[in-house]
């Protein structure tokens, strides 16, 4: 239940001081890019009448998005840089030496694998024949829960085979971890992709049953039985999609919490083993579970019943294949390129393979590879500023609770209590995880895949009725963005969101309160959205509030949702201010304590103007042009159901119009579109 703060879709993330050829042989090195740049200013746009075009509008001219991108920005071209660096390490880390420590030798061999592309060719789909047998010698509906509890093991990223299953801390006791069960089995990526009826949904669908079918023919099936198995399967998922919770049902934790012991699962569900499951992938003993969504497992247990064994073994050919298609050979690589980032995102091309490489050892081995990473960007002097400023910003949000008209109070005790149960990780893990249980060949890359997916499964699942391990990260180090998790009660910022020009220790105080100072103000504001108010100071799922105190928090974060909600993204698609919400007042939120901290921070001195800008406009620029992007409209589309986050404009102007701080900083005039009338503010915290 992690709450990020930059880019949602996890595809976001750095170009050598040397020649392209001279990547591999030259010491990795990132290059540097200001905090606040000048030369993205658009000045001949009013900062009153949009801010965001004066702040960024330079940059979205000089900064076209990349043909293999769905979009790039700040944070995406700050990625990009990240990755061409960690190229620099793995190229030296594949080099086979008897010198490389373990660590070196993992990476190195990992990344080794993914990027011998003649070897997947000639691999083809006989690297998938163990789990594609299995299936065919499927003869029942009943037989499914041992080959779903093997199969799902192999299964990584946002896709889950039938449903999702794992581990998650016990919402009524966040010391503990318990078994946990939620829905999933789709191949599209949003359950309203299934429902919506606009042209574009079914389109979308159309496409998709296309997709499937090209999957099935490349796994061997003639064209026509193959449109019919993809027609199949789509009649199939949708009914799960239709018992499957929205996006905003699913920013209400309560609507989560279903716990049951196994009997009342059987009950649920009877015509799936679950005993078998849970004994064939070796979940430990338990008594307890929760079940995101009962409403979900109804419907697969009706569809257990009704469809035929061949249509699931469709169904589980299809999404092996498809999962596995970007680590199998050019025609699977080139089909999931085409539908999911060129169709459905508007990539105009495939990224290079070293890119794609890069990502999937940082994604799989995300620990080993930030151990090399962060010995040569985060020093022991940023790791002691970056804390220095979460501690004056937090000061600021004990400022800003204390003085609150609306709250009564107990309540404020009660967020107080919270605020000082916050834990802050910075830069990297204390204990790093050890890989070193997973066999990796340098000659089988989707073997060490799987192995790596399996190893990260069974890890999940061996916290099962263990304490939580609070020193964990979500994330790895090299990651380019910052999250909150309510029930751990921590705000967490690895050294990869902490370089320039998101944070740039050569910079001025103001901009880089303004930026990174408005992160962590964000993270922190998670804590007290609308969903992670609803946590008490260690984690569990607790009302702290009077009935009195949250109504009037209810009312002041329907002000920002019904602000969002005006916005147009693309099209005649508006922003789903329910769905964004919790960005949305973190945005706020968090640039109101980042612009205190920084006051707070600079009191006793003497700010003057440089390169004609006052302290507080360069406080405000900074603020902006962290999210300087330019975006396609087939990705603003997707992520306009999908994405909690607004897109980039609304999270700068929809901000700074509710800041009277920024009405005075530009000499802003009622009336101005940057200026909200006193009666229509939005401020929650």
């Amino acid at each position: 239940m992690k709450i990020a703060m930059g880019l949602s879709v996890p595809f976001l993330w750095i170009v050598l001081a040397v020649p392209a050829n001279a990547q591999s042989q030259a010491e990795p090195a990132l290059p540097y890019s200001p905090s606040l740049d000048l030369s993205s200013l658009d000045k001949s746009v009013d900062p009153c009448v949009n801010f965001y075009q004066y702040s960024c509008g330079r940059w979205q001219k000089n900064n076209p998005i990349p043909s293999d991108q769905t979009s790039w920005s700040v944070y995406g071209k700050l990625y990009q840089d990240n990755l061409k660096f960690l190229r620099g390490i793995l190229d030296q880390a594949a080099k086979s030496s008897d010198t490389r420590d373990a660590v070196t030798q993992e990476i190195g061999d990992f990344y080794g694998a993914c990027i011998d592309e003649p070897e997947a060719e000639k691999r083809g789909i006989g690297a998938l024949k163990p789990q594609l047998d299995a299936i065919s010698r499927l003869n029942s509906a009943r037989e499914l829960a041992p080959l779903v509890a093997k199969l799902q093991l192999y299964v990584g990223g946002y896709r889950s085979l039938l449903f999702q299953a794992g581990s998650d801390q016990d919402p009524d006791n966040s010391e503990q971890v318990i078994a946990e069960l939620g829905q999933g089995g789709l191949g599209l990526p949003d359950r309203d992709n299934y429902t919506k009826e606009d042209a574009k949904s079914k389109e979308i669908r159309e496409r998709y049953v296309q997709h499937v079918q090209k999957v099935l023919e490349l796994l061997g099936d003639h064209a026509e039985t193959a449109k019919k198995n993809a027609e199949t399967l789509m009649r199939m998922e949708t009914a799960l999609a239709k018992a499957s919770l929205t996006r905003v049902e699913m920013r209400d934790p309560y609507k989560l919490k279903n716990k049951m012991d196994l009997a009342a699962l059987r009950k649920l569900a009877p015509n799936f083993d679950w005993q078998t499951y849970y004994s064939q992938i070796g979940y430990p003993a338990f008594v307890i579970l929760n079940v995101g969504a009962p409403e979900f497992f109804k419907e697969l247990n009706k569809q257990l019943a009704a469809e035929p064994v061949e249509n699931w073994k469709s169904y589980l050919r299809f999404h092996i294949a498809d999962t596995a298609s970007p680590y199998l050979s050019s025609p699977f690589v080139q089909e999931n390129f085409d539908f999911y980032r060129k169709y459905l995102r508007g990539a105009k091309e495939m990224q290079p393979r070293w890119t794609r490489c890069v990502q999937f050892t940082d994604r799989n081995l995300g620990e080993a590879l930030g151990q090399a990473y962060v010995r040569k960007v985060f020093s022991p002097e940023l790791k002691q500023s970056t804390l220095d400023m979460v501690l004056r910003i937090e000061a600021a949000m004990e400022q800003r609770i204390s003085a609150l008209d609306w709250m009564s109070p107990e309540t404020k005790k009660q967020a107080l209590v919270k605020l000082h149960g916050i834990h802050n990780k910075i830069g990297y893990p204390d204990k790093w995880r050890d890989y070193s249980s997973v066999k990796i060949t340098p000659s089988d890359f989707l073997g060490d895949m799987q192995r790596l997916t399996e190893f990260e499964h069974r890890r999940e699942i061996a916290k099962i009725g263990k304490p939580v391990d609070h020193g964990e990260w979500g994330i790895s180090p090299t990651t380019v963005d910052a999250y909150y998790d309510p029930q751990m009660n921590d705000i967490n910022f690895p050294a990869g969101v902490l370089q320039p020009p998101l944070y740039d220790p050569k910079m001025d105080d103001a901009p880089n309160y303004g930026n990174t100072g408005g992160t962590i103000g964000h993270e922190l504001t998670h804590g007290f959205d609308d969903e992670g108010s609803q946590f008490d100071a260690i984690g569990n799922l607790k009302n702290w509030w009077s009935k009195e105190d949250r109504d009037k928090f209810d009312e002041r974060t329907k002000c920002v949702s019904d602000q969002y909600s005006k916005y147009v993204v693309v099209d005649d698609v508006h922003i789903n201010g329910r769905l964004t919400m919790g960005e949305d007042v973190a945005d706020l939120g968090g640039e109101i304590l980042a612009y205190i901290a920084w006051q707070g921070a600079t009191k006793d001195k003497n700010l003057q103007s440089i390169d004609d800008l006052t302290p507080e406009q360069r406080f405000f620029i900074g603020y902006a042009q962290w999210d300087c992007a330019n975006e396609r409209p087939e990705d603003l589309r997707m992520r306009a159901q999908v994405d909690p986050h607004s897109p980039a404009q609304y999270r700068i102007n929809g901000v700074v119009v509710n800041m009277p701080e920024f009405r005075k900083a530009f000499a802003c005039k009622a009336g101005q579109p940057m200026v909200n009338p006193p009666e229509r503010i939005c401020r929650v915290w």
